[in-house]
C-alpha cells in the first residue's frame, strides 16, 4: 500500500469527523511442523495479508478490515465505518502531509521462509530420542513453529512506520504412562527472532527434563488440600500473576470499571518486597516489539514498585479516557483486530532471598515448582491453576514429590500476602488471548514465597 491511498483514506476519515484515524497493513508467513511417537505428524505453511481501518470519535472505536488492498474496496470500508456514526461536530484532526516514513526493521535473524521445513526435522528427531529414557514413556509430541511478520501504520498524526518481526517457538511434551495413569510434562520456550535460536537451544536437555518430571509425578502421591505457604517456582510461575494481576492493570480492563485496581494508582497494593514491571523492550524476548500495534515505540513500565501501584498500561483509547500516558503496549493478532491493551513481558523482578532461606522458613506447605494450566476470572482476578511438578515441605525441608495439586485465590489478595521474593530469576514463553486476539507473551518470576494460599487436593 503506497502513503498517498493511505493519505487519502485517512483524509476521508477525517472529514467525516473522526477525531483519530489509523490504517495498519500486515502480511504474516506462519510455518509449523510437528513430531508425534517418532514421525513426522503434520507440517503446514501460510500466508496472511490484510488491512485494518480504524476510526475514534472521542473514545468510541469503529473498525472494519479486508484482504482486498484496492482503494475502491478500502474507501468503501471507510464510508461505511463513517455511517455508523452521527457526526456531532467532532473537532477534525490534520493529517501530516510531510511525515517521514520510518522503519523499525532492525532485526537480524536467521529466516525459516530460506531455511525451509527440512531444517527443523533433526531438532524434532532428537527431542524424541532424548526423552525416551524408560520404557514408561509412552509418548512424545515435539513441534517448532515460526512465523515472519511486515507491518506498516499509517495515522492522522502524521506517524508513518514499519517494522519486521520474526518468532521462532520449539515445543515439547513427554507423556509417562503405568496401567491407567497418565502425567504429562511440558515445555515450549521461544524467542523474538529466527532460526538462531535453534541452534543455541539445548534441545536434547530440555526433552530429558520432560520426561524425568513426568516420571517423577507419575509415582507420587495426590496432595491434601487446604490454606498453607506455598512457595512459588522461578519461570511460568509467573503466569499466575499475568493472568490475576496483569489483565487488570490493562487500561482495557481499568476503563470498563472491571479491574480490581481501579482507583489505587499511588496506592500499596502488594507487600513492599515486590515489584513487578512489563517491558517490551527485553532483546531476543519472546513478546519483545520495537514498536507496538499503534506504532507507538515500546518501553519499561513499572507497574507496582515496592508494593505500590504506579502505571497501568495503556493503549491510545484508554490512555485518553484515563488521562495516562502512552506506554506502548497496544496489541492485536492480526489485522482483523483493532488493537487493544495487553502485556508484553510482564514479570516480578528479582529480589534477594535464595530458594533455600524460603523452603527453610516453612513448617508445613507446598513448593510449586512449576505450573501447568490454568483459568482466571479477569474482572476479579480469580484463579485457579493447576501444577505440573509439586513437593511438600516440612519442618524447613523439601520432602516427597505430590500431584493433583491447584493454586486457588484472587490476585489482588494474594500479593500482599508475598513475604519473599528470590534472585533465581527466569522468564518463561507463552501465548495470551483477549478482546484483540492471541498474541505471543513473556511471563517471569523468581520463586516467591506466599505466606497463605488455599492449595485444592483430594
Amino acid at each position: 500500500m503506497h502513503s498517498q491511498l493511505a493519505k487519502k483514506i485517512l483524509d476521508f476519515c477525517l472529514g467525516a469527523g473522526a477525531s483519530f484515524a489509523e490504517i495498519y497493513e500486515e502480511e504474516t508467513r506462519k510455518s509449523y511442523l510437528s513430531l508425534k511417537d517418532n514421525d513426522i505428524e503434520g507440517a503446514s505453511a501460510s500466508i496472511i495479508y490484510g488491512i485494518g481501518i480504524r476510526m475514534l470519535y472521542g473514545t468510541e472505536v469503529l473498525y472494519g478490515f479486508t484482504s482486498d488492498p484496492s482503494e475502491d474496496v478500502l474507501l468503501n470500508i471507510a464510508k461505511n465505518l463513517s455511517l455508523a456514526k452521527k457526526q456531532t461536530g467532532i473537532q477534525q484532526a490534520q493529517f501530516g502531509e510531510n511525515a517521514d516514513f520510518v522503519s523499525f526493521s532492525k532485526n537480524n535473524f536467521k529466516d525459516p521462509r530460506i531455511l525451509g521445513q527440512s531444517y527443523k526435522t533433526d531438532f524434532l528427531f532428537a527431542a524424541n530420542t532424548a526423552a525416551r529414557i524408560n520404557s514408561k514413556i509412552v509418548q512424545l509430541e515435539a513441534s517448532i513453529a515460526d512465523s515472519v511478520q511486515n507491518v506498516n501504520i499509517w495515522n492522522s498524526e502524521g506517524l508513518q512506520v514499519s517494522d519486521n518481526r520474526a518468532r521462532t517457538r520449539f515445543s515439547v511434551n513427554a507423556t509417562a504412562a503405568e496401567g491407567s495413569e497418565r502425567i504429562a510434562a511440558h515445555e515450549a520456550p521461544g524467542a523474538l527472532g529466527g532460526f538462531e535460536f535453534l541452534d543455541t537451544l539445548p534441545i536434547k536437555d530440555l526433552s530429558v527434563s520432560c520426561a524425568e518430571r513426568a516420571l517423577r509425578m507419575l509415582s507420587a502421591p495426590y496432595i491434601k488440600g487446604g490454606h498453607m505457604p506455598v512457595i512459588m517456582g522461578n519461570a511460568f510461575g509467573g503466569v499466575i500473576f499475568h493472568e490475576a494481576c496483569g489483565h487488570p492493570l490493562e487500561t482495557e480492563a481499568v476503563r470498563r470499571q472491571s479491574s480490581p485496581f481501579c482507583g489505587k494508582l499511588g496506592e500499596l497494593v502488594a507487600n513492599p518486597v515486590l515489584t513487578a514491571i512489563d517491558d517490551g523492550t527485553l532483546s531476543g524476548v519472546w513478546g519483545s516489539l520495537a514498536i507496538d500495534d499503534e506504532g507507538m515505540p515500546t518501553q519499561r513500565t513499572v507497574l507496582i514498585e515496592n508494593g505500590i501501584l504506579k502505571n497501568f498500561l495503556s493503549d491510545r483509547v484508554g490512555a485518553q479516557e484515563l488521562g495516562l500516558p502512552l506506554t506502548g503496549s497496544a496489541r492485536r493478532e492480526s489485522y482483523k483486530y483493532a488493537p487493544v491493551s495487553r502485556m508484553r513481558n510482564t514479570f516480578i523482578a528479582p529480589g534477594e532471598s535464595t530458594l533455600e532461606q524460603m523452603i527453610a522458613s516453612v513448617d508445613e506447605g507446598l513448593y510449586a515448582a512449576k505450573m501447568a494450566g490454568g483459568s482466571v476470572n479477569p474482572a476479579t482476578g480469580e484463579f485457579n491453576f493447576a501444577l505440573e511438578e509439586g513437593y511438600e515441605i516440612k519442618n524447613g525441608k523439601l520432602c516427597d514429590a505430590v500431584r493433583g495439586a491447584t493454586l486457588i485465590g484472587l490476585g489482588h489478595e494474594i500479593l500482599p500476602k508475598i513475604s519473599m521474593v528470590g534472585n533465581d530469576f527466569e522468564l518463561a514463553a507463552g501465548m495470551c488471548g483477549a478482546s484483540s486476539g492471541h498474541v505471543p507473551v513473556t511471563v517471569g518470576q523468581p520463586s516467591i514465597k506466599v505466606d497463605s494460599i488455599l492449595v485444592g487436593g483430594r
